[in-house]
């Protein structure tokens, strides 16, 4: 296991000799935000940062904060990622005036156990989030992944999720359709996520493809929900303190993750250790079924 002090020096090592372009998903908050600053840090701001997320207040706020030279570009794209339609329109954007994405990092992920709830497309808003519009960004941006692979460059894309936690994937019910349950869509998207980066890196083995699992992360976010529940965390902060992971460390081991990866398949756990195919769903044909749901389900021609 890399130490926190050895993972910061490795990251503080990376200096391309051309500026990286870094797409990060629910960079408003949370993991994704650290993950950008991180980056945006280490690299002295030569560093074309692009935040997707739904709050442009706070991604003004937080591209404000971040180191600037005249090598640093930062940008903030709204979209609302449940509508497949949203995720084909922003990366159709993409290919028009990128010439590369060295980058792709996915944290945009709606949690919950409540039931389905279903876009005006038809997707559940959990699986929609945690896994298609991960899958439809992930295949529009290939073009320019392999642009930056052809270059010589880092070609990168890391989805933090749930990486050895399991379960099997239920073929009976891909999308889920008619066995919906809020805690079953979750750890459905976990084993989906595992196929997902299982199938890509089998189509673009120059690619590095990397899921990862960030364990729990103290983002503050629970003390952000109403005043009573600012008051009720305040005698439980300690604790939270001491069970989880700081945000900004979390954000310093899922940039050494996508950094050090090597091309194919990664899975990872939340220090970044390698876990090989810990709790990977083997179903018979899983990943092929999966890939073919999936190609039907975001195609843009059926939105």
């Amino acid at each position: 296991m890399p130490s926190l002090t050895d993972v910061r020096k490795t990251n503080a090592s990376y200096h391309p000799s051309y500026v990286p372009v870094m797409i990060v998903t629910g960079g408003t908050a949370g993991i994704g935000q650290s993950i950008a600053e991180a980056l945006a840090y280490h690299l002295r701001a030569r560093v074309h940062i692009i935040i997707v997320g739904r709050n442009k207040r706070v991604a003004e706020s937080i591209i404000t904060s971040l180191p600037i030279t005249t090598e640093s570009t930062y940008e903030f794209v709204q979209c609302e990622l449940t509508l497949m339609k949203n995720v084909h329109a922003m990366a159709k954007d993409f290919k028009a005036r990128l010439s590369k994405v060295n980058f792709l990092v996915h944290c945009a992920a709606v949690v919950g156990f409540g039931g389905r709830k279903e876009t005006e497309e038809g997707i559940d808003t959990k699986l929609a989030s945690r896994y298609y519009a991960r899958w439809a960004l992930t295949y529009d941006l290939l073009p320019l992944l392999r642009k930056a692979k052809e270059d010589g460059e880092s070609a990168s894309v890391l989805t933090v999720l749930g990486a050895g936690l399991g379960p099997e994937i239920d073929l009976e019910d891909l999308g889920l359709k008619n066995t919906y349950g809020g805690l079953k869509a979750m750890s459905q998207s976990t084993a989906y996520n595992d196929l997902m980066v299982a199938e890509f890196a089998r189509q673009e083995p120059d690619v590095a493809f990397t899921h990862i699992h960030p364990g729990v992360v103290y983002t503050g976010t629970i003390s952000n929900q109403s005043f009573i529940t600012k008051i009720l965390v305040i005698p439980i902060r300690p604790l939270l303190w001491l069970l989880t992971t700081p945000q900004r460390d979390c954000g310093e081991y899922m940039l050494y993750a996508l950094l050090e990866a090597k091309k194919g398949m990664n899975r990872r756990n939340k220090t970044s250790d390698d876990i090989g195919m810990l709790k990977f769903p083997l179903a018979e044909n899983g990943q092929r079924l999966l890939w073919e749901h999936t190609a039907e389900v975001t195609s843009a021609d059926r939105q």
